[in-house]
């Protein structure tokens, strides 16, 4: 069989559509404040996976240093990633807050544990120029 129609498992099919998305995301904490230890790390990754799963959205990987974390995202069509991150960013802050109270209270961060902004980049797929090539060169009827 061609390669073309081998199945690839993260192209998921819904009844109307067939999607293979991704979104890399990154937030910062508040002032870029070290707050994270290895344990928040890892429980926030807890949190933000189970967040994820209630989207239908899986998290394919998670890391971050003292400051910040990165995520890839593999989504659904349906979902607006403003929604996604600020349930990822609402949900997280309030287990975290909760259950590491003394560490960030003693760092000071304010009312907010994340910085307000955050960033999301496309990936995966063909590169753009590959894509736009692509594009021109359909066959347009005459």
């Amino acid at each position: 069989m061609s390669p073309r129609w081998e199945p690839d498992p993260d192209t998921r099919r819904g009844n109307h559509v067939t999607h293979h998305l991704h979104a890399h995301l990154v937030f910062v904490t508040r002032y870029r404040r070290e707050i994270f230890n290895d344990d928040m790390l890892t429980r926030c990754e807890e949190v933000m996976r189970d967040v994820c799963g209630k989207f239908e959205a899986e998290l394919k990987e998670f890391n971050g240093e003292g400051d910040h974390v990165h995520l890839l995202v593999h989504y659904p069509p349906k979902i607006a990633l403003s929604k996604l991150v600020n349930s990822l960013k609402g949900v997280s802050s309030r287990y975290l807050r909760a259950e590491y109270t003394s560490r960030i209270n003693h760092i000071g961060t304010g009312s907010a544990f994340w910085a307000p902004s955050y960033f999301v980049g496309s990936c995966g797929g063909a590169p753009l120029s590959i894509v736009r090539e692509y594009i021109e060169n359909q066959k347009r009827p005459t």
